[in-house]
């Protein structure tokens, strides 16, 4: 089986939609996607997914279900050190802050680190985890400890059109990883496709590998360049780009 994780285009955060640039880089992934396999596809019900969505399905003539646990894990509100109460995003802290602990880089204690557990981060997550089970669980695969047991193998495609946050989350489950590293050092860029496949190297025993993170093809070779939205200023110096 083959995931397909898809961030939503160029956002305007006020409006839960698509910038102009979102639009356009919506319409060019619906090109690239128009001749490759998916068999199933679900969206966050969250309003610059669902529009970055539409340009892929009616291409190819598909009907989604749209899961609540896609959106993007953001209602989570945390007191991180150098901003206070009700951070708005609880995974975007400051390097010389998140880095002082530990347990951000263990893949089963980083929500307990003391603000993430305050803020009972792992309840937030586990929904997403449970989402994650119930959905491969459909698709023939159970979760077992630290494997799948495939009961139903095949190569089915299936594409999550969702966000940055819950992306990285869906990851390190799969993956065994902390998500935090994983929020910390990825880019994603707006539109960008990740693909995570199984690997079944004994009969009934799967697991999963990433073979692609944050694939924008699509738009260098229609010469756009990704939206700096997934990222942070290269230099400090650089006023032009996002600082925090």
């Amino acid at each position: 089986m083959k995931i397909l994780l898809i961030r939503h285009g160029d956002p305007d955060y006020v409006k839960d939609s698509l910038t102009d640039k979102g639009k356009k880089e919506a319409a060019m992934l619906a090109a690239r996607l128009l001749n490759e396999k998916i068999d199933y596809a679900y969206v966050s019900p969250l309003g610059r997914a669902v529009e970055t969505a539409r340009p892929t399905l009616e291409g190819k003539g598909m009907t989604a279900k749209y899961l609540d646990w896609l959106r993007e894990f953001s209602d989570l509100k945390i007191v991180r050190p150098d901003y206070g109460e009700n951070c708005p995003v609880c995974w975007d802290w400051l390097p010389a802050d998140w880095t002082k602990y530990e347990e951000f880089f263990r893949y089963d204690e980083w929500h307990m680190q003391e603000n993430m557990a305050d803020a009972d981060a792992y309840e937030y997550a586990k929904e997403v985890f449970d989402g994650v089970d119930a959905l491969l669980k459909e698709h023939g695969y159970i979760h077992d400890g630290h494997i799948f047991r495939a009961e139903n193998p095949n190569d089915d495609t299936i594409a999550l059109f969702c966000h940055f946050g819950v992306g990285c989350l869906i990851i390190g489950y799969l993956l065994g990883i902390s998500p935090m590293p994983l929020w910390q050092g990825l880019v994603a860029a707006p539109t960008s496709v990740s693909t995570i496949v199984t690997e079944e190297r004994r009969e009934g025993v799967a697991s999963f590998r990433m073979s692609c993170y944050g694939d924008t093809t699509h738009l260098y070779i229609n010469n756009e360049l990704p939206s700096f939205a997934a990222r942070f200023c290269e230099m400090y110096k650089n006023e032009n780009e996002r600082h925090d």
